[in-house]
């Protein structure tokens, strides 16, 4: 929820950044049984999201939480989330925390809107809420929501502990919109929005802010003492879904996608900064095709999550060997998936190529692995040894489920794939599979009928998602003819899906090249530079510009696609940066052909001695060329990711000919036809 922009507390959140924490505290609530309300508006994922924070704050080797120091209030967990005793936790939090500390809090659960008791406040005339496990109805007497936990009294709250020195970290993994048209996917997805009719909250107009307006009300800059950082699951018109994770996964568990990807990332790159975890997770929203709704980060993003420098880069974790079974504090979360290889190394400081043996993962669940050795006995490993991923693997196969059997769209569907085998007619990557199963994609029946509906894997459709949707019309088609266009439309949808999937794969610093991006206007024309998160708004003639600086001691190639919301591609520029090389280049201008969530593709290869400039123009959405002889190891497996002529499900990241990784980044930018 994006609520704490009209907070006065937030006004001085840059005046005391802060030093290693002395004490770290956290309050984690989580609401998901509403006794008050009807059943169909209960929750499954706050209990699940708050196990799986608790579980990495005692576990995370970097910034570890004392159990004693860490407050539950969730129904299904421990303790009961009703306001009064989040309003307790939140007083005796700012009674004992003192200069220096470091607070996590954590808010799962469902959120609305009703009019502001204070307008003065409120740009919009609306108060945000979130709802306590005793949340009552509307009362017109006081003009409220009974026992809501309004955004202003908790921006008190926050104000109280950050007096005191500490720096508070705010998570909020909750919505209030009533956008959405219709869900899905059964009871795999829920929506944490609660519509403000179900409170018989009376309506209001609602206008969404501005990310850029500020504090809406006067603040001391005196009573912030403390750092303030705050993530939102989504903008004040979105919703923001809970699913079962991780998806495709046995033993998952209903968690909502934003706390869920948010760990997920942090546990990947625990040394980040707010701002790299940030982009992390807008990241993997794209490429796991989750979720439409837009992730909000506020606060100092540069200083480092938790407050506390460091981390290791290495996904690498301490080996436990007790009775023959060899286990590692990490899973899921982390990345590790059943099958995969780990090394041995007996030091956590030892490169790679000191690797004494191999790992299988046998079993992976949220935070543990089993694994088992596959070239060393088990009484040779070493005491103290660790277990290194040393390459990953990007899958590029893309999962489609199909409508119900009972769907009017069943049969044309069915006629259209066996009209042709599937790997004719969608390649070998294309996997359609039955309806309600976990995919990438899920199709189903639109409004009009016979028109096929292609929506993220949430399976959920907001109306401002409604002009960005693709949909096939499948009357007055043959069944090869709507495989065509069904094929057309996945191929499109796939591509754009695994230049992103190589986003996640390749870091974007792996490289020593300054990437910054800049942006003016018709009214603007002076350059100012364009801050990339929380992801900002462009309208036509807004222009974007790009300056460069190689810092490397070798020549470094650069490519830059526009991926645009209608899932075209378009390549703006290539060119070589010679060492020490300099360049502010004008990549692009929006239009107005379509609004949307685009994305801007940087990508940053190692230029080969002797070899032409890299050219990926071939990735262009339209026009695909024939395959050309391979350049570099990046080049093939994006020609891979393009379905080339090989069929591998999945490939592996590292030991290729480049001596040196590519860099790839990816800036996500929403365009919208005015400000």
């Amino acid at each position: 929820m994006r609520w704490l922009v009209t907070w006065a507390v937030l006004a001085c959140w840059a005046l005391a950044a802060p030093v290693a924490a002395r004490d770290n505290h956290a309050l984690l609530v989580g609401v998901s049984t509403y006794e008050t309300l009807d059943e169909r508006f209960w929750l499954v994922g706050p209990a699940n999201d708050v196990a799986l924070v608790r579980s990495y704050l005692k576990t995370n080797p970097h910034v570890p939480f004392a159990p004693e120091n860490i407050t539950v209030l969730a129904d299904g967990v421990e303790g009961t989330p009703t306001l009064a005793a989040i309003r307790a936790a939140m007083k005796d939090l700012a009674a004992k925390v003192g200069p220096d500390d470091f607070v996590y809090l954590h808010f799962s659960g469902h959120g609305t809107q009703a009019p502001a008791t204070a307008d003065e406040t409120e740009l919009d005339g609306l108060d945000e809420l979130f709802l306590p496990i005793d949340i009552g109805p509307w009362n017109d007497t006081v003009g409220a929501v009974e026992n809501a936990l309004v955004d202003d009294e908790i921006g008190q709250m926050i104000g109280a502990i950050r007096s005191r020195g500490a720096t508070v970290w705010a998570v909020f993994d909750s919505c209030h919109s009533g956008t959405v048209t219709r869900a899905v996917g059964g009871d795999d997805v829920r929506l944490r929005r609660l519509s403000p009719e179900a409170l018989g909250i009376p309506e209001a107009e609602t206008a969404l802010r501005s990310v850029a307006a500020g504090p809406e009300s006067g603040a001391d800059p005196v009573t912030a003492k403390g750092g303030f950082v705050a993530f939102y699951a989504a903008q004040t018109t979105e919703t923001t879904p809970e699913k079962r994770l991780p998806r495709g996964m046995p033993g998952r568990k209903s968690h909502g996608v934003f706390t869920f990807t948010l760990f997920e990332a942090l546990a990947a790159n625990p040394g980040v900064t707010y701002r790299q975890l940030a982009q992390d997770v807008l990241r993997r929203y794209a490429v796991g095709n989750l979720a439409r709704s837009t992730p909000l980060f506020e606060g100092d993003l540069d200083l480092a999550v938790f407050g506390t420098e460091g981390g290791d880069p290495v996904r690498q974790w301490p080996l436990k060997i007790t009775d023959g079974l060899i286990t590692i504090p990490a899973g899921h979360l982390h990345g590790i998936e059943d099958g995969m290889t780990l090394a041995i190394l007996e030091t956590a400081a030892d490169p790679d190529d000191a690797a004494i043996g191999m790992l299988k993962v046998d079993f992976a669940e949220t935070f543990l692995s089993e694994l088992k050795p596959t070239d060393i006995a088990v009484e040779d490993i070493p005491r103290g040894a660790h277990a290194r991923l040393t390459s990953g693997t990007t899958r590029f196969g893309l999962t489609v489920a199909l409508p119900d059997a009972s769907s009017p769209l069943a049969a044309p569907l069915a006629a259209a794939l066996a009209s042709g085998t599937e790997a004719e007619l969608f390649g070998e990557r294309v996997r359609f599979l039955p309806a309600d199963t976990e995919a990438d994609l899920v199709l189903t029946e639109a409004e009009d009928p016979g028109t096929v509906l292609v929506l993220p894997a949430t399976g959920v459709l907001t109306r401002a998602d409604m002009r960005l949707t693709p949909r096939i019309r499948t009357d007055g088609k043959t069944p090869l003819e709507l495989a065509d266009v069904l094929a057309d439309t996945l191929q499109a949808i796939a591509r754009v899906q695994n230049l992103l999937k190589l986003g996640s794969a390749f870091a974007g610093d792996a490289l020593a090249v300054d990437v910054a991006l800049q942006t003016r206007s018709p009214s603007q024309r002076r350059l100012i530079d364009l801050e990339t998160v929380p992801v900002p708004t462009l309208v036509p003639d807004d222009e974007v510009h790009a300056l460069i600086r190689n810092h490397e001691e070798f020549p470094v190639d650069l490519n830059v696609l526009y991926v645009g919301s209608d899932y075209s591609i378009t390549h703006m520029y290539s060119g070589r940066l010679q060492p020490g090389d300099r360049l502010k280049q004008g990549l692009l201008r929006i239009t107005d052909d379509a609004f949307g969530r685009d994305r801007l593709v940087v990508l940053l290869t190692p230029a080969g001695r002797g070899k032409s400039v890299e050219d990926l123009g071939f990735l262009a959405q339209k026009e695909l060329p024939a395959l050309r002889a391979v350049g570099s190891e990046f080049r093939s497996l994006l020609i891979e990711a393009w379905f080339g002529a090989t069929t591998r499900a999945a490939t592996p990241l590292s030991g290729g000919t480049d001596a040196i990784s590519p860099a790839l980044l990816v800036f996500d930018l929403d365009t919208a036809a005015a400000r």
